[in-house]
Order: structure tokens, then C-alpha cells, then sequence
């Protein structure tokens, strides 16, 4: 059965490359768990092969911090 348009919605949510090879997640936490979290994505993903930079963050007025993770996988 082909692809249903009710589903498209939850598809394009799902999808995690856009369409320049890239693989980014956005993530939203408090500060200690932005920290942590953003250290341990860095010091994992470079052993599975990729290459990962924080490619924005901000404070949102809620003190929380909000980060986007860009992944290429590395050309070996």
C-alpha cells in the first residue's frame, strides 16, 4: 500500500535529514542538562562515525536552554 496523506504529518515529523546530507536534532533543557547532554552527543558521535558541531543554541525566558546538533557522517 502506497504512502497516505493522513500520515504526512507524521512522516515529515519523523524525518531527522533535510536535504543538504545533514542529520539535525533540536533539543530543549534545563542548563546542567543542556551541558551534559551537548557533551555527551559531542564525545559519542565522532566514534560512530560523524562529525558533529552545536550549530545554534539559545536561553529561552524560561531559563532553559535550547540547542540544535548538526551530524554528517564522516567520510572515511
Amino acid at each position: 500500500m502506497g504512502h497516505r496523506p493522513s500520515k504526512l504529518a507524521e512522516r515529515m515529523t519523523n524525518r531527522h535529514e533535510t536535504g543538504d546530507g545533514f542529520m539535525r536534532d533540536t533539543l530543549k533543557l534545563p542548563v546542567e542538562a543542556a551541558r551534559v547532554k551537548a557533551r555527551e552527543i559531542l564525545t559519542q558521535f565522532p566514534q560512530a562515525g560523524y562529525m558533529t558541531i552545536v550549530e545554534q543554541w539559545r536561553q529561552l525566558p524560561d531559563g532553559e536552554i535550547e540547542f540544535t546538533v548538526r551530524r554528517l557522517r564522516a567520510a572515511d
